[in-house]
């Protein structure tokens, strides 16, 4: 599985409610209109951009096994794995963060 994948699959799992999420940096989601804001899924340190109030990209992830992937480990460049959200999710992720 690519790194990209990795990062898709845990969001994947928190849109469909088997894994929860909590807040990791010092700003809510909806106080945030530009920057990143990390989150912790199941362990893993998510940070997110928002751009002009809007879910942008992913900026990278912590996993608990230490590993750090971003964009340099993505299988492609320009490969995220908010790219993999189905519309679906990506309005249910944009949802949950919202809650944050």
């Amino acid at each position: 599985m690519t790194a990209a994948r990795e990062v898709y699959q845990k969001l994947k799992e928190l849109c469909l409610g088997t894994v929860g999420a909590q807040l990791h940096s010092h700003q809510r989601w909806s106080d945030v209109d530009v920057g990143l804001v990390a989150i912790n899924v199941d362990g893993w340190i998510i940070s997110l951009n928002k751009e002009a109030g809007a879910l942008d990209y992913c900026a990278g992830c912590q996993v608990p096994d230490g590993r750090y992937l971003d964009s340099h480990t993505w299988a492609s460049p320009g490969n995220d794995p908010l790219e993999f959200l189905s519309v679906w999710e990506r309005g249910r992720l944009e949802s949950v963060l919202q809650v944050l």
